[in-house]
């Protein structure tokens, strides 16, 4: 499958399916609607049972104006996982945005990440099921977080933050993989006495996965100096 130009480039010019020109302030908005309904139907109902009568009932458009903007199920699932993955990307990059090294740069990351997760826990579902849906949109998903990450982390080995032994790529992977499944175990299945989840991690649970990481990347001759 080819992945189309407003789904590959992160600040894409939005166009229309059925007219070819460019959505209007209007349109956008109107899209946005129904990405913020397809992430509830899919949500809740998973890919198969979700319909695009169920999504614009919920974005409260009608079944017409859909494919204004979509031209299938298919095409609107693509789009969420995009829209997900820019928003998350977004969520860590303002919350590392100030930090004085990349030991505190990973820790506000994961912060970011989490917080958007327990916001938009769809996300764990739509990517799941993406893997059978649109396999190119799940590995552009990964991908994009990990190109990201590695660049991060080869400019902190350069700087020292980082131990230089370590494969930055290999790193990048592992760790994404932690934070996935640790907001999986303690945010998407956690729940309280009365069904809810929670609203953000268990601070303990984060401070356990931040002296991981922090053991994991610190200079070896300064994790040896701090013993």
């Amino acid at each position: 499958m080819t992945i189309p130009h407003d789904l590959v480039d992160d600040e894409p010019e939005l166009v229309s399916p059925a007219t070819g020109r460019p959505l209007t302030k209007r349109g956008e908005a109107t899209r946005r609607r129904l990405l913020e309904g397809a992430e509830l139907v899919f949500a809740e109902q998973g890919y198969h049972e979700a319909s695009i009568v169920k999504i614009t009932e919920r974005a409260g458009i009608g079944l017409g104006t859909f494919y204004l903007y979509f031209d299938s199920k298919q095409s609107i699932f693509e789009a969420l996982v995009i829209d997900l993955n820019r928003r998350v990307r977004h969520s860590m990059s303002e919350a590392m945005a100030g930090a004085t090294s990349r030991l505190d740069a990973e820790r506000a990351g994961f912060a970011g990440f989490f917080r958007f997760t327990a916001e938009h826990p769809a996300l764990y579902r739509v990517v799941r099921e993406a893997e059978f849906v649109s396999p190119d949109v799940l590995r552009l998903h990964y991908t994009r977080i990990v190109e990201g990450y590695e660049a991060g982390l080869r400019a902190a080995q350069v700087a020292g933050d980082v131990d230089p032994a370590l494969d930055p790529e290999t790193t990048a992977w592992a760790l994404m993989g932690m934070g996935e499944l640790i907001g999986m175990r303690f945010l998407l299945w956690e729940r309280d006495a009365d069904g809810r989840p929670p609203a953000q991690l268990d601070p303990v649970v984060f401070a356990g996965m931040t002296q991981i990481i922090d053991n994991a990347l610190a200079p070896r001759a300064q994790q040896e100096g701090s013993q």
